[in-house]
């Protein structure tokens, strides 16, 4: 079994968030697969009997209406509640769940009201409950640009990001963490001026060199065997644990990896190639990383938002910076340039 590796740094700067009163809602962001999920995952094991942790993956399920948000959100109990602050208490007596409890028929009236307010005073609710018991609750929601384009009057979103204000910067009622690996999510909130002063970022990226060296030696690699890996995949946590799992047959399964990535950003350039000026723009952006690996953005225009949303480069808005997202991608990237 591959064991949680070394995200120590990390997880020391959310434990020191989380031992300040609720103040600002955290960003944890990074590339795809740099293991943002695990981190988060880790340190919901890590916390003691002081904290309730609220964990919703909005992956788990295809979420494509508020309907389908609300029930994402929650955690149902079948039975019929009337006195919820007594269900409630009894309900939170664990220390982690996969969403916000609550009873069957409390659930069908707020899905019959389509009022956001409703929904969001039970959630307030929920935080209010934990605190009389003397813990503090945190919330954790994993791809949380899932909902990006989401209306019920107007962008759902927005109105979400209005109750994380409410519940830790106003009320300092409970922790919230929105994980993501949409770096033009990241941007779009980045720029928005009602979230300045209101939130903080913490960037998951891929392994640097030595913490990969350090994790393949626990799994009894070679230097030649380490080289190899990190040319190939740097980094990538995801990589890295399939390389574990295919060390016998370590090479072929690196050149398999290219070969894959390389045909499926054949097939991402096919998307645009009669439209001249993005295939063009695309090209032009494809030399720039190939180049410089990591590169310095004044804007996001059509060609950076098609590569972002393919999942081929990443932005990083605190820095202003786009790189691939990962070493195999990079590689793909200059094999498409000669080959072309």
């Amino acid at each position: 079994m591959i064991e949680f590796h070394n995200r120590e740094k990390e997880i020391e700067e959310i434990k020191r968030i989380l031992k300040a009163p609720p103040n600002l809602i955290t960003f944890v962001y990074g590339p795809i697969n740099s293991g943002k999920s695990s981190l988060m995952e880790e340190v919901s094991k890590r916390l003691g009997k002081n904290y309730v942790v609220f964990y919703v993956d909005l992956r788990e399920r295809f979420v494509k209406s508020y309907e389908d948000f609300v029930r994402v959100l929650f955690k149902v109990h079948r039975s019929k509640v009337k006195d919820y602050k007594a269900f409630l208490a009894k309900a939170l007596e664990g220390f982690s769940f996969e969403g916000l409890p609550i009873p069957k028929n409390l659930l069908i009236e707020l899905l019959r009201s389509s009022e956001v307010e409703d929904v969001f005073e039970y959630v307030i609710t929920v935080f209010e409950t934990v605190r009389r018991k003397g813990r503090t609750p945190v919330l954790i929601l994993d791809e949380l640009q899932v909902i990006g384009d989401l209306k019920i009057d107007e962008l759902l979103i927005y109105r979400l990001f209005n109750l994380f204000v409410s519940v830790t910067k106003k009320r300092h009622l409970a922790h919230v963490f929105a994980v993501t690996s949409d770096s033009l999510f990241i941007e779009r909130v980045f720029n928005e001026a009602m979230l300045h002063g209101r939130c903080r970022y913490l960037l998951v990226d891929d392994f640097d060199y030595d913490t990969t060296v350090e994790f393949l030696r626990k799994y009894g690699f070679s230097k030649d065997e380490i080289e190899l890996t990190w040319n190939y995949f740097g980094g990538k946590p995801v990589y890295l644990v399939e390389a574990v799992n295919n060390k016998h047959r370590l090479k072929e399964f690196c050149e398999e990896q290219l070969k894959l990535r390389f045909s499926q950003l054949l097939d991402t350039i096919y998307e645009v190639e009669e439209n001249k000026e993005l295939f063009d723009g695309v090209i032009e952006l494809f030399k720039d990383v190939s180049e410089n690996e990591i590169i310095k953005y004044t804007k996001i225009d059509d060609p950076l938002k098609f590569c972002v949303r393919k999942n081929v480069l990443f932005v990083e808005p605190v820095n202003r910076i786009v790189k691939p997202q990962s070493r195999l991608d990079l590689l793909a990237i200059r094999k498409l340039l000669q080959e072309s």
